[in-house]
């Protein structure tokens, strides 16, 4: 599948901003089945300094800084990618969670995939009694690795209620998880911390999910989001498996990857400080419009 993707957003200020410096990680990465044809930023009013960078999860980064004084900022990212990942193994032949675990702690390497980075705690998914039980139930002695995964997804689907307004971005996951509610930000900290509370590597993945219309109704411009979900270590052979606990569903060619890190700190879209007073008002449209299938 080949997509277009645009996301802007705009911050109208209601005091001029007398300079900004942002961090966006906006522009889609190449990954395992996906491979960007283009991707671009577009910015106004025209940042003084502009400079682009991989981070050490390769993750794009794009950095810049305003010093003209503004009212209003827009980011405007525009690219087209090509998904077209492999079908994912049967659940049963990948090994049990416990040979996985072990493999974790033994891997040599250090580098930007290791499954050693994913194991620990992180700021935003901290381990959490109740939640490493929860998952302990998807995860009895001997059970496949990715088995596993598939049913804590679905009962991630299941048990907890999709609701915009039951939490926000600060809110612990805790509170999250406590409330049995939240959004994909938040079953996916839930998910990373319940699988890492029993030693299992998981990763938060932002990007993009393509949003199909019901029968015969029109996909309105904009109906799409921003989007999250985990990738979970399968062991040695088989690596890195997307897992979708918002839709119970695994990440496969509807799925278009942003940026992978520990927890949603190390992904988020766009960071940074601002010199003003006053207050501010956000708008964020997302569109993601299939034009081909792949090959």
């Amino acid at each position: 599948m080949i997509y277009d993707i645009t996301h802007v957003t705009t911050y109208s200020y209601e005091a001029p901003v007398a300079a900004a410096r942002c961090a966006l990680r906006l522009l889609p990465r190449d990954d395992a089945g996906q491979r960007v044809v283009f991707g671009r930023i577009d910015i106004t009013p025209s940042p003084h300094d502009w400079r682009e960078r991989v981070d050490f999860y390769g993750n794009r980064v794009a950095e810049a800084q305003l010093d003209a004084p503004h009212v209003k900022l827009g980011i405007a990212m525009s690219a087209r990618v090509r998904v077209e990942r492999a079908a994912p193994p049967a659940e049963a032949s990948t090994p049990p969670w416990e040979t996985v675990r072990a493999e974790a702690l033994e891997t040599p390497s250090l580098g930007p995939d290791a499954p050693a980075h994913f194991i620990f705690p992180s700021r935003l998914a901290p381990l959490y009694a109740p939640a490493t039980a929860y998952a302990r139930e998807s995860f009895p002695p001997g059970r496949p690795m990715l088995a596993g995964a598939v049913e804590l997804m679905r009962r991630i689907h299941r048990d907890f209620l999709y609701d915009p307004n039951a939490t926000h971005v600060a809110m612990p996951l805790a509170q999250a998880f406590d409330k049995r509610s939240g959004v994909c930000q938040d079953f996916t900290h839930i998910m990373i911390a319940a699988l890492r509370g029993l030693g299992l590597p998981a990763t938060y993945v932002s990007g993009y999910i393509r949003t199909i219309p019901a029968p015969g109704a029109a996909k309105l411009e904009g109906a799409d989001a921003s989007h999250a979900w985990i990738s979970v270590w399968c062991g040695r052979e088989f690596g890195w498996l997307g897992v979708d606990p918002t839709n119970a569903i695994l990440a496969m060619n509807d799925h278009v990857v942003i940026a992978r890190g520990r927890d949603y700190a190390d992904v988020s879209p766009i960071d940074g400080v601002i010199f003003a007073a006053g207050k501010q008002k956000l708008d964020v449209r997302v569109s993601v419009t299939p034009i081909e299938e792949a090959a």
